[in-house]
């Protein structure tokens, strides 16, 4: 699934295209609210009130993405290679860490 890449090649790529400070804030905050809604939505199989906080908070965090690429004047990454869904999290990691 990685492409002949290591996981920090990835990381360096997907951080070329996320250099814009508006851009890494909206990511920042974006890709955990994102990660968020996912667990709420698990959670509203059995509590199903949590739907529609799980849905709300993943129009946010998808809304936080698209408006930092507009500063930075870039498509996401994942419109090239479906893959980079996947890294956003791990950029988000990494960042959390100082790594990125």
């Amino acid at each position: 699934m990685l492409g002949n890449r290591t996981s920090e090649q990835w990381i360096a790529q997907y951080s070329t295209s996320h250099q814009h400070p508006v851009n890494r804030a909206c990511h920042t905050l974006g890709i955990p609210t994102i990660l968020l809604s996912a667990l709420l939505a698990i959670a509203g199989f059995f509590f199903h009130p949590f739907w529609i906080y799980a849905l709300g908070l993943f129009v946010f965090g998808w809304a936080l993405q698209f408006i930092g690429h507009a500063f930075e004047r870039k498509e996401p990454e994942f419109f090239h290679d479906w893959r980079f869904l996947f890294v956003g999290v791990r950029w988000w990691w990494a960042k959390v860490r100082g790594r990125a």
